[in-house]
């Protein structure tokens, strides 16, 4: 799956300017990869996910525990008056050696882990496309205020021609006003067009955390707009390395593992028990030349077999397993949703594409066609 992320981010950068200063998508998006708080949020949520393997294999492992205990007694006058020191030290060890619920706890989350692998993953590719998105939105934004400015000044260039035809009477007074009118519109559209270049900018700011005195510009005389492949293939392609696909058929494993957890409910556990102990016990008083009360120092080791076999729980176990069966029910229907959404995906961006390609052959010929007619206004005004 990791492959995926160089191809979405491996794009040309001849199809970028080569300004020294200015920063290109590759270089932006590198950026953002290393400071952005959501994905490092979900790295860590992943090796959390992952850590927590070890967690779930703990009690398939040897448990040992050391307890010491000691008691000190001061007898009165129903006792003697004897007193007493009792210390205690035992070392047990428990072996589970077989209980299919802890087994199947581990098998669940190695399987969460994935899905927690694969999220982080979608959380990367989101990365990209927001860093392109935001990216080329500041760019859109520059350029849609170069233009407001460029529109700013032909409009000016009107109004001030209009006025000094109302000066020698060419014009009538609403000719001036209607460029003025033109004029006012087009200052309002540069404040516009400013403002959304300074939310466009601060919108890169959030993804990447930092901002970006120069960006480096889409070079379209190197900018290439080959059309994709075959739609079948892309389905294709689709259904076997989509991440949004793939974790939702894990997500329906996962469902599946839990119906084998619910019933293992029905299953014997047997676990191996050994510990070892010492006591000792010192008696002191007026009466300790009784034989009741002579010292005492003694050790024990004990080894055996702990069985358990659950009869009936009240129905509990077999109420686990449906809710598990339903559980599983709703993630094929997670399943199948998202199969659907990513056919409707790949449909829906291969015609757009396809669609963006037409238009910016279209627009280039629309930039020829209006040079040649600057071109030859200009002629004729010679």
């Amino acid at each position: 799956m990791k492959k995926l992320l160089p191809i979405l981010i491996g794009l040309s950068l001849s199809g970028f300017s080569t300004l020294s200063q200015a920063e290109n998508l590759m270089q932006v998006y590198q950026q953002a990869r290393l400071s952005n708080p959501e994905l490092r949020k979900s790295a860590a949520d992943r090796d959390a996910a992952f850590e927590k393997i070890n967690e779930a294999r703990s009690p398939l492992l040897p448990q040992l525990g050391l307890g010491a205990d000691y008691t000190y007694s001061n007898g009165y006058r129903d006792a003697n008056g004897i007193n007493s020191n009792e210390t205690s030290a035992s070392l047990q060890l428990t072996q589970t050696l077989f209980d299919m619920s802890k087994w199947r706890g581990l098998t669940l989350q190695e399987k969460a882990a994935g899905i927690q692998d694969v999220t982080y993953q979608t959380d990367q590719q989101t990365l990209i496309l927001n860093t392109a998105n935001a990216y080329f939105k500041v760019l859109n934004a520059i350029d849609v205020l170069s233009y407001t400015q460029a529109q700013k000044e032909a409009i000016y260039r009107q109004l001030d021609q209009t006025t000094q035809r109302f000066n020698v009477g060419l014009v009538a007074i609403t000719d001036v006003q209607n460029a003025r009118a033109q004029y006012d519109t087009v200052l309002a559209n540069e404040v516009t067009a400013r403002n959304n270049l300074d939310n466009a900018v601060e919108e890169l700011r959030q993804v990447t955390g930092n901002y970006y005195p120069e960006l480096a510009s889409l070079n379209v005389e190197h900018f290439k707009t080959d059309k994709p492949k075959a739609v079948n293939a892309l389905l294709k392609e689709a259904e076997n390395r989509n991440l949004s696909l793939l974790q939702a058929r894990l997500s329906q494993d996962l469902a599946r593992e839990q119906i084998r957890q619910a019933q293992d409910g029905h299953l014997p556990t047997l676990n191996l028990t050994a510990s070892t102990g010492i006591s000792d016990t010192s008696y002191s008083g007026s009466k300790t030349n009784s034989a009741q009360y002579d010292d005492s120092n003694m050790g024990q080791n004990k080894i055996g077999l702990n069985f358990s076999l659950p009869l009936y729980q009240g129905g509990m176990v077999n109420s686990q397993v449906k809710q598990a069966q339903y559980n599983f029910v709703g993630a094929s229907e997670q399943l199948e949703s998202a199969h659907r959404s990513v056919v409707q995906t790949v449909r829906s961006s291969f015609n757009n594409i396809n669609a963006s390609i037409s238009s910016i052959n279209a627009y280039k010929q629309a930039v020829v066609s209006a040079q040649s007619s600057l071109y030859v206004k200009h002629c004729c005004c010679l």
